[in-house]
């Protein structure tokens, strides 16, 4: 899904972070650290979802939302390192769609941003898109509300964190995630050269009950020193 994405947060790590993330799935990304640059962005490009940060040093990014509802309905996203219910309520009263607390795991907002996305595309067009619980490969199907997966009509019983790990290439399919972000999004813990190990164990024992080949892969491919990748 190709779409423009507005990031603004004067903290520079923090939106060359979010930038590289939107980049390797293939969005357009306008940045801008200040309020003011990325108002007159929306003006002038063809939006389709923002990332706000609430502290900027000209306009708070509850300025910026309260402005864009004005004229634009595309889904607007509140990033805050606060963690306080009065803000959440603030950026979500003057029309934000989604609300994330830094610090955040880069993959957990890509999967914001493609929900976000595919909800909007979903209520603003005639096209039948899939449901954001429910992801289809070449046969096989995922439904994350009944944490139940099946290949070509048939149920495999995969554990919790077999079900998460194919869960993350899936959401991400097309792209390499490394065994670091695997491990992060998956058991949410710091990433140890010796984890990689407990990656490779469960990736293996997802290919035998899908009765995919380490060799010739039909689904998940691994890219020898970087991670594991499943082809759209």
């Amino acid at each position: 899904m190709t779409a423009n994405i507005l990031v603004v947060d004067d903290e520079q790590s923090i939106a060359d972070l979010i930038e590289v993330y939107l980049k390797n799935e293939n969005y357009d990304v306008f940045k801008f650290y200040n309020g003011r640059d990325a108002l007159q962005c929306v003006e002038n490009q063809n939006i389709d979802l923002a990332i706000l940060d609430v502290m900027l040093p000209d306009v708070t990014g509850f300025s910026i939302c309260q402005q864009i509802r004005k004229k634009y309905n595309f889904p607007v996203i509140m990033l805050t390192a606060k963690d306080e219910e009065i803000d959440k309520i603030t950026g979500l009263t003057l029309g934000a769609d989604d609300y994330i607390t830094k610090p955040f795991r880069p993959l957990e907002m890509v999967a914001r941003v493609k929900a976000q996305l595919r909800r909007f595309k979903k209520y603003n067009s005639s096209e039948p898109v899939q449901d954001e619980s429910i992801i289809e490969i070449s046969g096989l199907v995922l439904d994350k509300d009944d944490h139940r997966c099946t290949l070509n009509g048939k149920q495999l019983l995969l554990t919790p964190t077999e079900f998460s790990i194919l869960w993350v290439l899936c959401l991400n399919r097309g792209r390499v995630v490394s065994s670091e972000e695997l491990f992060h999004e998956v058991w949410g813990d710091k990433y140890f050269l010796n984890n990689n190990n407990t990656v490779m164990v469960h990736i293996r024992h997802l290919r035998e009950k899908m009765h995919d080949s380490a060799e010739h892969p039909k689904y998940i491919k691994t890219v020898w020193g970087v991670g594991y990748k499943i082809e759209k």
